[in-house]
């Protein structure tokens, strides 16, 4: 039969290596290791009450002291609890019945099982420790950039490793849409959440966040890292279309400028990473309407009305910028919205008057026709009958991009109004 291994061969060495890589306290590991002990000597005889368990890291070793009462020779009923007073006299000569004493026990002479179960429990607890370490280090990291390496892919997340082996996930839903990585790839994004429930360990990452947009204008920005100039506000729609409002402390730098950079040298590694993200850097200003026409751009606004207790705002353009303030997809104005905290309505101006007297609103005819109909017009701005009827058709199909059936629907109730 093989020779039974030491259970812990040089605990000095494994207190080195679990306080230098795995980032756990000597004395919590040392009270670890204790308690590992003693569950297992529990487990054995039921009590570990008069046993005493001593780690000793310098010397690399353990030691094992059990308390046991002195009872006559022949009397012995427990033992674990109880010696004889000839046995006991070999520990101690001038020892006397009812006293107790005190003899070192090797945790080898308990057997293959005790060994075997305390392996699993110091494995377990050591398991818990490590968890325990990587929890506190990531709760820090929260809101922080890191970057990891595509260990599995799966279809609804991905596996990321960091440089200590950790553990990170990746959600399909905190992916950038035109995200596509391979084994080995290297991933950036932000910690978003670090979650030790019932004792799982999950490290969640993003690369949608706002925060992650913020995190690589510090990083590629030496003035935002340094706090000279400030985020004030962001609106993203991850891959696609994003805008940030900047402010700076300094009068004399310009933070739209500085945030450029040279020939957008400084955005350029910030959209690189986002997927070619169109990112709009605009002057934060307290003042809205000032803010509602900046985030608007490149639409030049002719007009705007603002109700602030209800938060909305009607913007009034030269018909060719209404698109341009729409955006793709309505993208322009959708950020604009988030970034304002306003709801925008947008409207085309026309000369003079902005209504003709006998037009109509077209949410007056919300009864014949279904208001999300409406409200895509109402985005494309056109807002009133005359507004829709004096567009063709196709130009109609093209902007609203809905079914020609629905449009040929809305044009007949509309001429049928007028023709009354």
């Amino acid at each position: 039969m093989a020779k039974e291994t030491e259970v812990t061969p040089n605990l000095s060495e494994l207190l080195k290596e679990f306080t230098e890589e795995k980032g756990i306290d000597q004395s919590t590991l040392i009270s670890v290791l204790e308690d590992s002990f003693r569950s297992v000597i529990a487990k054995m005889f039921g009590t570990d009450e008069n046993f005493t368990v001593v780690v000793n890291p310098k010397q690399g070793d353990l030691e094992i002291w059990r308390d046991r009462i002195v009872v006559e020779d022949g009397a012995v009923e427990n033992e674990q609890t109880q010696v004889s007073i000839s046995e006991a006299r070999k520990v101690d000569p001038e020892c006397e019945v009812g006293e107790d004493v005190t003899d070192a026990v090797e945790f080898m002479s308990f057997g293959r099982r005790a060994i075997l179960n305390l392996r699993q429990t110091l494995a377990s607890k050591i398991l818990d420790l490590q968890k325990d370490a990587i929890y506190d280090k990531y709760k820090d990291l929260v809101g922080e950039i890191v970057t990891a390496e595509v260990y599995q892919i799966w279809k609804k997340e991905i596996l990321l490793l960091d440089n200590d082996h950790n553990e990170i996930l990746l959600p399909k839903t905190e992916q950038i849409p035109s995200d596509f990585y391979h084994k080995g790839d290297s991933v950036m994004a932000v910690v978003s959440s670090v979650d030790n429930k019932n004792n799982n360990l999950k490290i969640t990452v993003s690369r949608t966040s706002d925060m992650f947009l913020q995190r690589l204008f510090e990083k590629e920005i030496p003035e935002v890292a340094d706090g000279i100039i400030t985020i004030k506000k962001i609106a993203r729609i991850p891959g696609s279309h994003a805008k940030v409002a900047v402010e700076s402390l300094d009068d004399r730098i310009d933070p739209v400028g500085s945030c450029v950079g040279v020939k957008g040298s400084r955005i350029h590694n910030i959209v690189r990473e986002l997927r070619n993200e169109n990112i709009d850097i605009i002057n934060y200003t307290s003042n809205i309407e000032l803010l509602i026409a900046r985030s608007l751009s490149p639409a030049k606004i002719v007009s705007l009305k603002i109700d602030e207790e209800n938060k909305r705002a009607e913007v009034y353009l030269q018909p060719d910028n209404v698109s341009l303030a729409i955006g793709k997809g309505g993208s322009n104005i959708k950020l604009a919205c988030k970034l304002t905290g306003y709801t925008i309505e947008v409207f085309r101006y026309i000369d003079g008057d902005s209504m003709e007297e006998d037009d109509i609103y077209l949410d007056e005819f919300s009864d014949e026709i279904e208001q999300w109909v409406l409200d895509t017009f109402k985005e494309q701005g056109y807002d009133t009958a005359r507004r829709v009827l004096a567009v063709s058709r196709e130009d109609l199909i093209k902007q609203t991009d809905l079914e020609e059936e629905t449009i040929d629907n809305v044009i007949a109730v509309l001429k049928a109004e007028f023709e009354e």
